[in-house]
């Protein structure tokens, strides 16, 4: 049987004899074709118990290690439980060193503070104090996919003297390293804006950086829904292609596509980051940062009212003044 060997070193696994596309461990039928999966022995997964802490807040599974003693969550703060799961259950395939240090996260948030909004707090920098600095890794899916994309739309190209003409079309579409966030601790707002900053190329086997005992989060979403989600994206992912670069004109409206997928390559990858909490006052304040690129961070800063106060004030102050001037001209 064909086997598929992954660009990122990760071990080859048995491939789709119809459709060439990879198969995982106790699958029963391919993900893309539906032909039934040969029986071998090494592909039936054996039920081994695996301990995790789960967080009672945010839901997130980590690594359960004895050495660690984690009463909070990395992620939220909340507290943890452990539990035990049989598997089978996805398994990270390559971890991506933390490059980035502690005192040059520390550094970034201070720069980050600083550069806020002119409605945050002017002593928001100075009066603010880092309570805790988590270094963790986060789960996602990497995968690759090629497909044929069926697709209809109106747009103004072609149209004469009416404002649409209808257009359609089938195209290849390629997709290479699409990801796809597997966390439960990170929001998928917080996942999208540390991702630029990864690069994937520099995936190992081994986690690195990230000092003694890093949080290391664990996929413990069943496989089905992992391939929904996956195949979501795809979806997403060929509307904008199909938008950007296939539809004439300047401009379109209803646009639908349908996709047959041809091959998709998936890999499970743990991606570093730092979840830093800051205090501001009395309120308590979360920021994510990059664990491989500072300038890719996100988080939420205290708002303050008095200076929008101040601007409604001046600008009732100011419509009262013109008002006055017109009444005093007329």
């Amino acid at each position: 049987m064909p086997s598929e060997t992954d660009n990122s070193g990760v071990s080859a696994l048995p491939a789709c004899g119809r459709c060439d596309s990879p198969l995982e461990p106790g699958d029963l039928r391919c993900a893309i074709c539906g032909q039934s999966a040969p029986r071998l022995e090494d592909s039936i997964p054996t039920q081994v118990r695996v301990t995790l802490l789960r967080c009672t807040g945010c839901g997130a599974a980590i690594s359960y290690d004895p050495a660690v003693q984690a009463p909070a969550c990395s992620f939220c703060g909340e507290v943890l439980e452990v539990q035990t799961i049989v598997d089978p259950m996805e398994q990270t395939q390559v971890y991506l060193p933390m490059t980035v240090t502690v005192d040059e996260a520390q550094d970034a948030l201070k720069n980050w503070l600083d550069s806020r909004g002119w409605f945050q707090p002017s002593d928001l920098s100075s009066a603010s104090q880092l309570t805790q600095i988590k270094p963790l890794w986060w789960v996602a899916w990497i995968f690759d996919a090629e497909a044929n994309v069926s697709w209809t739309a109106d747009s103004n190209a072609g149209a004469g003297r009416s404002a649409w003409a209808p257009h359609s079309g089938q195209n290849p579409i390629r997709f290479d390293n699409i990801l796809v966030s597997g966390s439960r601790g990170l929001t998928s707002g917080e996942a999208a804006a540390i991702t630029p900053g990864m690069n994937l190329s520099t995936g190992t086997d081994s986690v690195q950086g990230g000092g003694e005992h890093p949080t290391l989060e664990r996929f413990d979403v069943p496989r089905s829904l992992a391939r929904q989600q996956v195949s979501a994206v795809i979806d997403q992912s060929a509307t904008a292609t199909v938008q950007q670069n296939f539809i004439p004109g300047t401009r379109f409206r209803n646009v639908h596509t349908s996709i047959v997928l041809r091959r998709l390559i998936t890999r499970r990858y743990a991606l570093p980051a730092y979840v830093l909490a800051y205090r501001y006052r009395d309120q308590l304040h979360r920021v994510v940062i990059c664990g491989q690129n500072t300038r890719h961070i996100i988080g939420s800063v205290p708002f303050s009212y008095l200076k929008l106060f101040a601007v409604i004030g001046a600008v009732v102050l100011l419509v009262g003044l013109l008002f006055f001037i017109a009444i005093a001209a007329s």
